[in-house]
């Protein structure tokens, strides 16, 4: 069973690092029994009205277990994860829910509906019955992208991988058999849209960050006129703060 665990804000505009970057470290903080899926950023619209570090982005850790009892340990240790790296003037917010919670429906509406318009910490406190969720520090409003982060999550078809198995070890070049063995589906997301071969090589420039569709790693390419792949999304400045 998967158990999700949100964070937003916990970072400020001069920092050397993001949410993304806090959320990849709590994989090396997991308990016993517990094994880290994916990191998974969600974006935020940037609207009128709703502060934010530099793009709205929200992290949700999925952790893999098979004792729902986990929960609690992980909020224990979520808690401290925040705490150790707090940074003065953000406003830290954390949210924990496994699989299958009552929460569930009401979490997915409510990060859509974040998508769309500026919504309050009174609107993700009750979408977030039965699960945890809690800020902490400042203004408390990272309430609101912690419970967006796992309510856009859990239907598995919106957000990037920033961590996932070896994500960071793979090379600039690098066959499409290597990426499907390694839990990463290759696709072709062009009009004429081919299914890359098992030998075709893939160019990701350094910057690997595969999509969560249909609930695992889908990584969008490209063809190349001069033969095999390029990964689709590619921009400069990429993760600094991931």
């Amino acid at each position: 069973m998967f158990i999700y665990v949100g964070f937003d804000d916990t970072d400020t505009k001069d920092a050397d690092r993001g949410t993304g970057k806090l959320a990849r470290w709590f994989g090396e903080k997991l308990p016993e029994g517990c094994r880290l899926w994916g990191v998974v950023r969600q974006q935020l619209p940037r609207l009128e009205g709703i502060p934010y570090t530099s793009n709205n982005s929200a992290a949700c850790v999925v952790v893999e277990t098979e004792d729902v009892g986990m929960r609690e340990e992980l909020t224990v240790r979520g808690v401290a994860h925040i705490e150790e790296h707090f940074i003065e003037g953000s406003d830290p917010g954390l949210c924990v829910m496994a699989e299958g919670d009552r929460a569930t429906e009401a979490l997915i509406a409510f990060g859509r509906e974040c998508c769309v318009r500026r919504v309050t910490q009174a609107a993700a406190m009750r979408a977030a019955t039965g699960v945890h969720l809690s800020g902490h520090g400042g203004t408390n409003d990272g309430v609101i992208g912690a419970a967006a982060g796992i309510g856009l999550t859990l239907p598995g078809w919106s957000g990037r991988f920033v961590e996932f198995g070896d994500l960071r070890g793979w090379p600039d070049q690098v066959a499409v058999r290597a990426l499907e063995e390694g839990g990463i589906r290759v696709l072709d997301v062009d009009r004429d849209a081919m299914v890359p071969g098992f030998g075709d090589l893939v160019e990701t420039e350094g910057w690997l960050r595969p999509r969560l569709w249909g609930g695992r790693p889908v990584l969008p390419v490209r063809r190349l006129e001069s033969g095999g792949w390029r990964v689709e999304g590619i921009k400069e400045g990429r993760g600094k703060r991931e």
